[in-house]
C-alpha cells in the first residue's frame, strides 16, 4: 500500500521531527519520540488510504513544499522549499525549544476510473471533488483524534498529546495541509473538526 518513496519520506520526517521534539534531551527520549511519532504518522497516513480506497481512489502522501513566496507570476522558488522538513527544527528554535511544527505531509488523489465507472457510471466520477478530498483529509485527522484518546486511557499520555499537536498542526487552512483541503471541501466539517481539537489542545495542558 505504500511505495518505497513513501516510506523513506515517512522515516526521513519521522527522525527530524523526534531529532526536533527531543532537541535538549536524552538519545532515550530521542527514541521513544521517534517510534511514537512514525506511528502517529503511519495511522495518519493508513486512515487516509484507507478512505481513498473507500472512494475509489488512490492517495499518495508527500513532502510538504512551498513553491511561491508571494502572489505575483514571478515570485516563486526555482526549486521547490522543503517546509516540512525544515519547519520542525525551525519552530523549535524561534520558540526556545517550546514548540515543535509537526505538519510535515501532503497528499495528492488518483482517481481510479474503472472503479468508478462500474460503481458511479463513466461520467459521474472521474475526478475527486474537494468534498472528497476534505472526507480523506479528515480520515486523517479523526484517527489521530481516536488514538490520542487510546494513549490516554491506556496510560500514555505523551503518545496522546503527540496525537493531538499532530491533529493540530495539519488542521491549519495553510498551503496544502489537511486544513485547507477539509475548510475549502467542507466547511462545516473543518468547523467541528477545528472545535474538537482545540478542546483537545486545552486538554492535553492537563494531562500529567
Amino acid at each position: 500500500m505504500l511505495s518505497n518513496k513513501e516510506v523513506a519520506i515517512i522515516i526521513g520526517v519521522s527522525v527530524v521531527l523526534a531529532f526536533s521534539i527531543s532537541l535538549v534531551e536524552s538519545f532515550k527520549a530521542f527514541l521513544y519520540a521517534l517510534v511514537a511519532v512514525f506511528f502517529v504518522i503511519m495511522i495518519n497516513t493508513f486512515s487516509k488510504k484507507v478512505s481513498g480506497f473507500h472512494l475509489d481512489s488512490e492517495v499518495e502522501v508527500g513532502l510538504w513544499e512551498i513553491k511561491r513566496y508571494g502572489f505575483r507570476p514571478e515570485q516563486y522558488f526555482k526549486k521547490p522549499f522543503p517546509a516540512g522538513a525544515f519547519f520542525p527544527v525551525i519552530s523549535k528554535i524561534l520558540s526556545a525549544g517550546y514548540v515543535t511544527w509537526m505538519a510535515s505531509f501532503v497528499f495528492e488523489v488518483k482517481p481510479k476510473i474503472y472503479r468508478a465507472a462500474k460503481r458511479h457510471g463513466i461520467y459521474r466520477f472521474s475526478e475527486m471533488t474537494e468534498y472528497h478530498l476534505a472526507l480523506i483529509a479528515a480520515a486523517g485527522i479523526f484517527s489521530n483524534l481516536f488514538l490520542a484518546a487510546i494513549g490516554y486511557l491506556i496510560g500514555f499520555p505523551n503518545f496522546s498529546k503527540l496525537n493531538i499537536y499532530y491533529a493540530f498542526f495539519n488542521m491549519i487552512p495553510l498551503s496544502d495541509l489537511d486544513g485547507n483541503k477539509i475548510f475549502f471541501g467542507s466547511l462545516a466539517l473543518w468547523s467541528f473538526l477545528e472545535a474538537v481539537v482545540l478542546v483537545a489542545v486545552a486538554y492535553s495542558f492537563l494531562i500529567v
